[in-house]
């Protein structure tokens, strides 16, 4: 059984053009709004099963793609070799999206274009290369302990695998930016969003043992929400 599982997913990755991360481009931004416009688009709802974390990652993922395909329009990032490698962890992260709604098919349950963003909070992100680079972080940090934290609650192994193939690859993007800003590759306690007393227990049974918190999805979205970027309301069991 758990040979066949294995080589299943493996043809499943393959197919799904996992194995070959790095080639794609975003092509699609969400909608840029102002506050005038008090626009708030599309409500997404996440579902507590493997459906509505797929998507719940799929959201993550179109945030970051859609962050460093606007970082390299801003002109923020002037060193070439910084640009290249911003270029090359968007690329990663518009494959995931590729990735994740071949995945899901009909089961996404949002578009690209559904996605609003607040302007003004994307300007306070593109302010300056520091900031850029250390909302980066911030973002790919999300992104370990987010999918860390949803993976326990996923029943499908090929699923998991996808989860955790995809994991490795942002916990690189962050220790790689991170470098970039001479600040630690792993991060250290005092940077986590998420502070010991408000671990949920039975997610980190670990706690302390040189390991990545695990994060709830409801932790994930108050982490998103303060970067004040998305402006289309959340809701559903998952994050509730």
């Amino acid at each position: 059984m758990k040979k066949n599982l294995s080589f299943t997913s493996r043809r499943s990755l393959l197919k799904w053009g996992l194995l070959s991360v790095g080639t794609a481009a975003l092509t699609t931004l969400p909608e840029i709004v102002t506050a005038q416009t008090n626009e708030y688009g599309k409500t997404l709802t996440f579902n507590a099963d493997d459906i509505g974390i797929l998507n719940f990652a799929l959201l993550l993922e179109e945030l970051e793609a859609a962050f460093y395909l606007l970082v390299l329009k801003s002109g923020k990032i002037t060193d070439p070799k910084e640009y290249d490698y911003i270029k090359a962890i968007g690329s990663h992260e518009a494959t995931h999206v590729k990735f994740l709604r071949e995945v899901l098919g009909k089961n996404a349950t949002f578009k690209t274009k559904n996605l609003k963003f607040n302007k003004a909070g994307l300007d306070a992100v593109l302010t300056d290369r520091d900031t850029i680079l250390n909302t980066a972080v911030a973002l790919e940090d999300t992104g370990v302990h987010a999918y860390n934290g949803a993976g326990t609650s996923l029943k499908d192994p090929t699923y998991l695998l996808a989860a955790g193939s995809i994991v490795s690859i942002e916990a690189r993007h962050t220790a790689g930016v991170r470098a970039l800003l001479k600040r630690p590759t792993t991060e250290p306690d005092s940077d986590r969003a998420v502070n010991d007393a408000d671990l949920v227990p039975e997610l980190n049974p670990f706690k302390g043992r040189a390991y990545d918190e695990l994060y709830t999805p409801k932790q994930i979205i108050a982490i998103v929400g303060s970067l004040n970027i998305l402006k289309n309301p959340i809701n559903g069991a998952l994050v509730a």
